[in-house]
């Protein structure tokens, strides 16, 4: 195999090996074992293939440069791919400093399960609302609220675990 060569192929051996370790790992963080630990058998298999090609060519630093540029651009390509794919869901918080906003309706009218209730902010009533989306949903949701309403506080986030209400039926099936 010749210089360059063997450099593409460390590269590209590592960008595989790390774009999916980063997906095994996000798959694990969401609970879903099987698919994870499937993927860790093909991970494990093309980590041992770079890392005998480097090793077979110890000599030449260039070879170890590769490995390391490699791993970077796995990293990133890993996040970039989880970030398409979109997996889990997100709770999304919405605050409006008017209660009398049709945003929960409107929301509710697109399909999004919509809970709110009244609290007391630092200049008066606010209504806070909680929607549970799909991640792959999740930028749709946000045009929505911000066409609705633009000066919306929102916050997003992870949830981990599922119990009771309208949208776990939904979930399981």
């Amino acid at each position: 195999m010749s210089g360059v060569s063997l450099v593409l192929s460390i590269i590209g051996i590592n960008v595989v090996y790390v774009s999916i370790f980063t997906l095994r790992l996000i798959l694990v963080i969401k609970g879903r074992r099987g698919a994870a630990s499937l993927m860790a058998m093909v991970e494990v298999f093309v980590y041992l293939a770079g890392l005998n090609l480097v090793l077979q060519n110890l000599s030449n630093p260039v070879n170890m440069a590769a490995y390391c540029l490699g791993f970077g651009i796995g990293v990133y390509a890993g996040s970039r791919i989880e970030e398409y794919l979109a997996l889990g869901y997100s709770v999304v918080q919405v605050i409006v400093d008017s209660a009398a906003t049709a945003l929960p309706n409107k929301l509710r009218d697109f399909g999004y399960g919509v809970t709110s209730w009244m609290a007391e902010g630092r200049d008066g009533q606010r209504l806070i609302m909680q929607v549970l989306v799909k991640r792959s949903n999740e930028k749709q949701l946000m045009r929505s609220i911000m066409v609705v309403a633009p000066k919306a506080f929102v916050i997003s986030h992870e949830p981990r675990q599922f119990k009771g209400g309208f949208w776990t039926r939904m979930i399981e099936r």
